[in-house]
Order: C-alpha cells, then sequence, then structure tokens
C-alpha cells in the first residue's frame, strides 16, 4: 500500500480529520506570536540568538489560559509562567551538575510525570503539560555552568512576564470577552442538541456535550461579582435559557439560540432576552455558585489520576533509553513524543500516536522544504520559527495532527539559534526519534493499565446519586428554600457532567472490571429528570418571557 492511500484510510478513519478550529483560534496564535517575537527579535538585534531559547520557554506561557474570565485568568497564567520557569531551572540546574545521559533522561521522565500529573489535576487546559515537558526536556541537554544558570532563568522569568502581560491586556478592551464566549459556545452547542436527529446513541452524546457547555459557562461567569455586574447579569440570563432548553428541547428554538450566540461573539450589546432580573432576585445559578460547597482541591484528584502519571513516566524514560540505546543522539525528542501520547484513556492515546507520527513525519518535510530559506540569515531563521509557532498555536485542539505539523519544523528551527546544524542529521534524527517514542511510549500505555478509571467512574456514581437524592428530597418539600434548591440543583447538574467525563474515560481502558453500565444510565435519566423538575419548579418569571414573542420563543 502507498504512504497516500494510507493516510487516506487513516483519515476515513476519522483520525486526521480537519475539525472547525476553536472560535478564538487567532487569540492564542496572535498571543503567542507578540510573546515570543520580542524576545526573538531582541536576542537577534543584540547578536545573541544563542540565548534566545529561554525568553522564549518563558514566552510560551501564552498559549495558556486564553479561555478563561480575566479575573480568574490572572493567577492561572502566573502558576503556569511558574511552572514553566521552575521546570526549567530544574533542568538548567541538573544540566550543570551533571552530563550522564541516563540521569538527564531519568530526571526528564520524572519531571514529565509531575508535570502531567499536575496540569490533569488541575485542568489547567490546552495544550496540558507537553509544551512544559518539551522546554524542560530540551533544556537538560543544553550545556550550563552553574554561573550561568540564574541568569538564563531570569531571561526565562522575563519573557514569561512578558507573555502575563500580553495575555492580559485584551482585559482592558474587552474585560468580558471570555464570558460572552462561553456563553456564546453554550448556546450553539445547545441549539445543536435541539436539532439533533439520529439515532439514540447520536442524542445521548449531543445532551451530554450540551450540558457541559452549559456547567462551563455557569463556572466561567461567577469568576467575579455577578451582583454588581450589569453584563454578567445579562450573561446569566442567557446561560439560564440554554439550560432551560437542555431540559425541554421541544419548546426551545434552535435559530434563535445561534442567534444570540452570534451576537455574543461580535462587539455589540448583549442579545435582550427579557425582562432585566430585579437586584436580589435570584437567577436559577448565581446563588447557588456561592452557596455550593467548594470544588475539591486539585491534589485530591490526582489519587485518581496517578495512574496516568505512572504511565507518562514510565512510558518517556524507556523511551529516553531507547533512543539513547540505538545513538540517535538526541533522547529528549523521543521522551517528549511518549510524553506527548498520553491522554484520558488508552483509545484516546491509540488516537494520538497516530496523528503524532503523521503530523511529525510531514512536519519534518516541511523543514526540508523551509531551511534552505532559514539559513540564508539568522533574520530569515527568526522569522520562519515565529510564523511556524503562530501557525502551531492557531491549530491547539481539534486539530492536533496539523498543529504537530507546525510544531515539528518550529522545534527544528529553535535549534539552530544556536548554531547553524546539519539538515539531513536533524530530519533523520527527528524521525527516528518520533518512531522510537511513539513505539515505546504506547507500549508502556498498554503495560501500565489504568484501574483506577473504574474507582473514578464509582467516586462520579456516588457523587450523582448523593446529589440526587438531596435535591430529590428538597423537591419534595412544600417550601424549599430557594438558595438551598438552587445549590443542589448547581451540584447535581456538574455531578452529571463528572459523571459523564468518567464513563467515556474508563470506557475507552482495558484490563479493568466490569463497568456498572446500566447503574450509570439509571443515574444519568433520573438525574437529568429532577433538573427538569426543579428547573420548572423554580423558573423566574423572566426566563418565560421574552419582549413580543410567545410559544416557542418563551419556552414556556
Amino acid at each position: 500500500m502507498s504512504t497516500s492511500a494510507a493516510l487516506r484510510r487513516v483519515a476515513h478513519a476519522g483520525m486526521l480529520r480537519c475539525a472547525r478550529p476553536s472560535d478564538i483560534w487567532f487569540k492564542p496564535a496572535l498571543s503567542v506570536l507578540a510573546a515570543t517575537a520580542l524576545p526573538a527579535l531582541s536576542m537577534l538585534v543584540l547578536g545573541r540568538l544563542d540565548l534566545a531559547m529561554y525568553p522564549i520557554a518563558g514566552a510560551m506561557s501564552a498559549l495558556y489560559c486564553h479561555h478563561r474570565p480575566y479575573a480568574a485568568r490572572y493567577r492561572a497564567l502566573a502558576w503556569v509562567v511558574l511552572g514553566m520557569v521552575g521546570g526549567l531551572a530544574v533542568a538548567l540546574l541538573t544540566a550543570a551538575l551533571t552530563t550522564n545521559a541516563a540521569v538527564l533522561v531519568g530526571v526528564g521522565a520524572l519531571m514529565a510525570a509531575l508535570q502531567k500529573a499536575v496540569c490533569d489535576a488541575t485542568r489547567i487546559g490546552p495544550p496540558a503539560s507537553v509544551v512544559l515537558t518539551f522546554i524542560s526536556s530540551t533544556a537538560l541537554f543544553l550545556p550550563q555552568t552553574p554561573a550561568q544558570v540564574p541568569g538564563h532563568i531570569g531571561l526565562a522569568l522575563l519573557g514569561g512576564v512578558w507573555a502575563w502581560l500580553v495575555c492580559m491586556a485584551p482585559g482592558l478592551l474587552r474585560p468580558h470577552g471570555p464570558e460572552r464566549r462561553a456563553t456564546a459556545h453554550a448556546l450553539d452547542t445547545v441549539a445543536a442538541y435541539v436539532a439533533v436527529s439520529g439515532t439514540a446513541e447520536v442524542q445521548v452524546k449531543a445532551h451530554a456535550a450540551a450540558a457541559a457547555a452549559v456547567q462551563a459557562a455557569w463556572q466561567c461567569l461567577p469568576a467575579a461579582d455577578a451582583r454588581s455586574d450589569l453584563t454578567r447579569r445579562s450573561l446569566i440570563q442567557l446561560v439560564a435559557r440554554a439550560e432551560v432548553a437542555v431540559t425541554a428541547p421541544g419548546d426551545a428554538d434552535p435559530e434563535r439560540l445561534q442567534a444570540w450566540a452570534r451576537n455574543l461573539r461580535g462587539s455589540g450589546p448583549i442579545p435582550y432576552v427579557g425582562h432585566p432580573v430585579p437586584e436580589g432576585e435570584e437567577l436559577l445559578g448565581l446563588d447557588a455558585e456561592t452557596t455550593a460547597s467548594p470544588r475539591a482541591a486539585w491534589w485530591s484528584r490526582h489519587n485518581l489520576l496517578a495512574p496516568l502519571a505512572v504511565r507518562t513516566g514510565i512510558g518517556c524514560a524507556l523511551a529516553g533509553y531507547a533512543s539513547l540505546a540505538l545513538g540517535i543522539g538526541r533522547p529528549y525528542w523521543a521522551l517528549v513524543t511518549a510524553a506527548s501520547l498520553y491522554q484520558a484513556n488508552l483509545t484516546l492515546t491509540r488516537r494520538r500516536a497516530v496523528e503524532r507520527v503523521v503530523g511529525n513525519l510531514i512536519g519534518v518535510l516541511a523543514f526540508a522544504a523551509i531551511v534552505p530559506l532559514a539559513h540564508l540569515h539568522p533574520a530569515a531563521l527568526v522569522l520562519c520559527f515565529l510564523a511556524f509557532c503562530f501557525a502551531a498555536a492557531a491549530l491547539i485542539g481539534p486539530n492536533y495532527w496539523l498543529h504537530t505539523v507546525c510544531v515539528t519544523p518550529m522545534a527544528l528551527l529553535i535549534t539552530e539559534f544556536a548554531r547553524t546544524q546539519d539538515s539531513v542529521q536533524l530530519i533523520s534524527g527527528r524521525i527516528m526519534d518520533t518512531l522510537v517514542g511513539t513505539l515505546v511510549g504506547f507500549v508502556a500505555a498498554i503495560a501500565v493499565t489504568n484501574r483506577r478509571a473504574g474507582d473514578r467512574l464509582e467516586h462520579a456514581l456516588t457523587a450523582v446519586e448523593h446529589a440526587h437524592a438531596h435535591t430529590a428530597a428538597l423537591v419534595a418539600e412544600p417550601d424549599p428554600v430557594p438558595s438551598a434548591l438552587n445549590a443542589s440543583r448547581r451540584r447535581l447538574g456538574a455531578a452529571l457532567v463528572e459523571l459523564r467525563a468518567s464513563a467515556d474515560a474508563a470506557a475507552g481502558e482495558w484490563w479493568q472490571r466490569a463497568l456498572p453500565s446500566d447503574r450509570v444510565v439509571h443515574a444519568e435519566q433520573s438525574g437529568h429528570q429532577t433538573l427538569a423538575e426543579v428547573l420548572r419548579r423554580q423558573r423566574p418569571a423572566s426566563l418565560n418571557q421574552d419582549a413580543g414573542t410567545t410559544g416557542r420563543d418563551a419556552w414556556a
């Protein structure tokens, strides 16, 4: 079978689909471009392009947190910067103390496991731990002396601070941008669910996606005081409309939902959806977020996610040592390749392995095509790097294999900042390390089973059952306290979203006890029925009215 035929077969299997990019694909792309361009061009002007890698490492923090409200982003992004610079500091200090490749690979694998564990437990979002691991693993093999380490760390910290400023700056012009996008995404996803037709499985998936999008919007909105913010109060009305539509899709108008979503994505006023809620009146989930029990600490989730961290550590170590044994020359490439594979379950890991190999192979061809231009002048090298950096950031998420196509030449170009290297050796080494890292990393994923996926599902089931019992008891009361009913409803909704995610993750693993599928189905059905009953009972009049509309548009 020819290579093109093989690629067509994989694409037909759904692994190489070109999905629609994120609604805000340009935001991380422009942020990363602005964050990396300043240090790269500054070092070029100063004639110290060999030092550009350090501030660029900190500037890569600009890839993160673009979906978070600014009130929450500033803190989360600061932790990303500290994590990026901290990992770089450990790597540089290790590189300064030893040149033993076996020790360096071992340290890199341990750091990859720790970075995987923390990013998964905190749900930092894409690109998760891969960029952190790429930076720290690469730095392990940079020649260092102890005297150079503080200066290099200082450059990285400057790059991180600049990235933080770049990512926070849009908030001066559109302070509610992330909240508007989260609300628009919820409305669009719910509209798709309302309009969906097909098998029961398709409808269940659409319902789960709609419920998750609404839950994400609720979590996004209370990041600041919505009571004193008219814009957020208006967005809360729209999310409440979306939540009502999830529970009563037959009464909802998908075209109206989509129209509201389109208006939110612009810079105009918030769409008018009914009479304003009077100051002090509860609006479905507004008080719930302040009265609900606090979320579990991130480290409590780590116990359930620990097998994925162990899988990452072992896979990265074996991939690095296999590369060393074969004498390829850059074991950190194999290590990072292995680290990039590990997803929520084995099924997704297998898919990521295919995407990584295809993307890297095409990426080295792109590098081979562009490298003659990059070698013309250091400025050309920097501009080529920035172009691929922009493209890679724009494709994060739905098109991972295309993202990898751009990341591969970007990573190869940055190795030439210090000195021009043999392109043939770079290409052959990258191909070999990709194949070794993918093969060894996937074998490790099979060998290190994640039996705790079943434990996570059991925890999620128990949480849903407890939340459902509590909510049902409140509904049975003749006159329940509104704030208590709101809080209980929000807990039940969040528990149902977590249950669906846990069930999907467990279904993609192997070699574990039988999953309680019937119990999951019953818990989801009864839970959503109770949510619908709560919403019918407590729905404010403002959600049943729309100026000048009746019937279907009013969702009565």
